[in-house]
């Protein structure tokens, strides 16, 4: 059993839906005291608001995280309502899928600001408070798209993804002398709101090219994320947890066939 996080505050970007709703559902199962970060306030205080009912603390912040000054904001009315920040989910991110003939600069810029600069930014605009917790931990949601596997439609995306684990591994030696972790999860097809919109034949179609038959939920993503987080992984920093359902390991659907 993990150490309870009773008391220690988390911050989720991203968090009122999809993976980033299931990370910071399962810190306020946890005890956690909980920051949902949306660019809106109504869908983050109403995350928030589902939490609060099951018993857990959490509040709601509107944010834009390509901006700093919004991230300073968020970091201050953290450390105001919770006393501080040990815990940051970088977890924002958007994914819109156009291949390289039809994609352009600003197409890329927009997604590059957001799941890259914006990873850099949270960090940043946290930093000051992560130092003076005594458990400071940084998750990041990566993807195995870009570390791992490519898809058409989404190299914007998939170099978003794999520009996150560079700048993990560097953060986590610039961060160590703080006591400060920083890992990744790298999340395989989950079942989201942002996977339903391509559609039921997409979705059947990744379950099936999976060992286990299924996709995985938000909460898979939140127990890993849970786990990085927590006193017990107070060892591990600048590593990745791909969370996928084997996804990655058969060489061919043949594979799978034959297993």
């Amino acid at each position: 059993m993990l150490t309870s996080l009773s008391g220690r505050s988390v911050i989720v970007t991203g968090g009122s839906k999809g993976i980033g709703k299931g990370i910071a559902r399962v810190f306020a199962q946890s005890g956690a005291n909980v920051v949902v970060v949306s660019r809106h306030i109504a869908e983050a205080e109403a995350t928030a608001e589902e939490f609060r009912a099951k018993g857990g603390t959490a509040m709601g912040f509107a944010a834009d995280i390509t901006s700093m000054g919004d991230l300073q904001m968020l970091a201050e009315a953290t450390e105001k309502a919770y006393g501080g920040i040990d815990i940051l989910c970088a977890n924002a991110g958007i994914f819109p899928q156009t291949k390289i003939e039809e994609l352009s600069p600003e197409d890329w810029d927009f997604v590059s600001d957001t799941n890259l600069k914006g990873t850099f930014l949270s960090v940043k605009a946290c930093l000051p408070y992560l130092k003076k917790s005594d458990q400071g931990r940084i998750v990041i949601t990566s993807s195995i798209t870009g570390p791992v596997t490519g898809f058409p439609g989404w190299s914007h995306y998939a170099a978003t993804k794999a520009g996150q684990l560079g700048f993990m591994r560097t953060a986590c030696i610039e961060l160590a002398k703080y006591g400060i972790t920083v890992n990744a999860v790298l999340p395989g097809n989950i079942a989201t709101e942002g996977l339903a919109d391509l559609g039921p034949e997409y979705a059947q179609s990744m379950a099936n090219s999976i060992p286990l038959k299924k996709l995985g939920t938000v909460e898979d993503i939140g127990y890993a994320a849970l786990f990085l987080a927590s006193k017990e992984a107070a060892y591990i920093t600048g590593q990745t947890i791909i969370v996928d359902g084997g996804q990655i390991l058969p060489e061919s659907m043949d594979a799978l066939a034959q297993a």
